[in-house]
């Protein structure tokens, strides 16, 4: 079992922001690109997104499914890798201060990965997670920062004196 942590130095709500935004999942999973929801319910229990997974000049499309939904608290995910089998992706995201504590806990499930898990497999999820953790805390960062602000779309009058759009 590999399990790994960050504090990220957001809001829980800027963290879950990112977990519920499906577009958003190539940006900080490793080794995905192109993510789209299969259809409007994500994260929803059961909601899927499909991506893709380059390798080399190929690539194949990967299948992540909501298994467990807890909203501000925990997102757990299965990943489909064809022929590997599943893996079993949980997320818990607890408030740390002003900041937030997320805690990644990854492992093989089903199928070859799950029946050849060995500690060596576990080294190269720690590997994965030590830049996983760090491009959602970017990912974090970044959307956090593009949120324009309340005052930005309030009307003239219902601005403060003095501000402008």
């Amino acid at each position: 079992m590999a399990i790994r942590h960050q504090v990220i130095e957001q809001s829980p709500e800027a963290v879950w922001a990112v977990l519920e935004n499906p577009a958003l999942y190539s940006e900080w999973v490793v080794g995905t690109t192109d993510s789209r929801a299969l259809d409007d319910r994500w994260p929803q229990v059961d909601a899927a997104l499909e991506y893709s997974v380059p390798i080399g000049p190929l690539s194949y499309e990967g299948r992540t499914t909501v298994r467990r939904y807890e909203p501000h608290r925990w997102l757990e995910l299965e990943a489909q890798s064809g022929r590997l089998g599943t893996a079993r992706i949980a997320i818990e995201v607890r408030p740390w201060g002003g900041h937030t504590l997320v805690i990644v806990d990854e492992h093989p499930l089903r199928g070859l990965g799950g029946k050849l898990h060995t500690a060596p497999l576990d080294l190269l999820i720690q590997l994965r997670h030590r830049t996983m953790l760090p491009r959602l805390a970017r990912t974090v960062e970044r959307t956090t920062h593009q949120t324009p602000s309340a005052d930005a779309h309030a009307s003239p009058e219902a601005r403060p004196p003095g501000t402008r759009s």
